[in-house]
């Protein structure tokens, strides 16, 4: 007997529900922002695994099931649950994801030397230790650029240039980004004012900032409540606030006006502040070109309008004492000319 091979055909339901699962699963950053969005109505555990893929999600798209619920600490099924509480057809789907987006900026050698150092026990002699903290801060910064919007920056920067007032909001580990904000400011004659919480006036102080004016609020886990409170009724009352923070589960994200989420690396033992730093730096030189192109230009029509004033000065004035006196001889006669 003779078999005749059919053509391969997929069943209609099975096309669809492919084509259901893609369209549940979006894109990357369409997975960010539902993972934000349902977080805080996630169970423990499944909060863990959001809190680990945004802040880790290189480690989340190289990782296997097993490694990674090792590394969060929950059993494999909850990363079941989980890609499945944010719209996922299984773990494989939602691991895709990170790994498409993990494929548009390869790792550089800095990151992967890291990777293959943080497998080796730590050093304590305190050369080994700088060298450690220097690894470190090389290959933040390496994953930093990479990480900001462009975009993003120029909000910040035209928000700042504008205000009239920048108030700088901090407390404990993130304070002295604040006041490297505050001192630099106020080095290009930026009006700003540092809500350093001298005497627990921070509350008072705030109270008076009006609709025109930026706050810089910066926390990082833990968040400093105060910080966001008073963030919150700055938003409240009108004011814009650019929220430095370290996760898109911070509560600085719900109140801001634009945030910097930059990341943060849970399991360091110091948390490095080199990323907010570079940060706040790259805003000041930023908005210090945006002041100074500002003021050339305001200079270049001051002198452009003190000419016209004196061109239109001199044309209201008539003649001049020498347009009005004839050349000498003109309509006389020279003496001895013959009449």
């Amino acid at each position: 007997m003779t078999l005749i091979k059919r053509p391969h055909m997929q069943s209609p339901a099975l096309n669809s529900a492919r084509a259901r699962s893609a369209i549940r699963a979006g894109s990357y950053e369409e997975l960010v922002e539902r993972i934000t969005e349902r977080f805080p109505r996630l169970p423990g555990q499944l909060q863990r695994i959001a809190r680990f893929a945004l802040d880790a999600p290189e480690d989340f798209a190289l990782g296997t099931a097993a490694e990674l619920a090792e590394q969060i600490g929950v059993q494999p099924s909850a990363l079941v649950r989980f890609a499945a509480a944010v719209d996922c057809d299984g773990f494989v789907e939602l691991r895709q994801l990170f790994r498409t987006q993990l494929r548009a900026r390869t790792l550089t050698y800095r990151e992967r030397i890291e990777r293959l150092q943080s497998r080796a026990p730590q050093a304590t002699s305190p050369g080994a230790v700088f060298r450690a903290q220097s690894v470190q801060a090389i290959a933040e910064l390496q994953r930093f650029q990479h990480a900001i919007d462009d975009r993003l920056l120029t909000q910040a920067v035209e928000l700042i240039a504008t205000a009239s007032q920048i108030n700088l909001l901090a407390a404990r580990r993130s304070f002295p980004v604040a006041a490297y904000l505050a001192y630099a400011l106020n080095q290009l004659e930026v009006r700003t004012q540092l809500l350093d919480n001298v005497g627990g006036m921070n509350r008072e102080f705030a109270a008076r900032i009006g609709a025109d004016e930026v706050v810089i609020a910066i926390s990082f886990r833990n968040y400093t409540g105060d910080v966001v409170d008073i963030a919150n009724s700055c938003r409240q009352r009108g004011a814009a606030v650019i929220a430095i923070t370290d996760s898109k589960l911070s509560p600085l994200i719900s109140v801001a006006t634009l945030s910097f989420a930059i990341g943060d690396d849970g399991g360091a033992a110091f948390r490095s502040l080199v990323e907010p730093i570079v940060l706040a730096q790259s805003l000041v030189v930023a908005v210090g070109h945006r002041l100074m192109a500002e003021r050339a230009h305001q200079r270049t029509l001051s002198r452009s309008a003190a000419k016209e004033g004196r061109r239109r000065q001199a044309m209201s004035a008539g003649p001049s004492k020498a347009q009005r006196v004839p050349p000498r001889g003109a309509g006389a006669k020279r003496p001895g000319a013959k009449q």
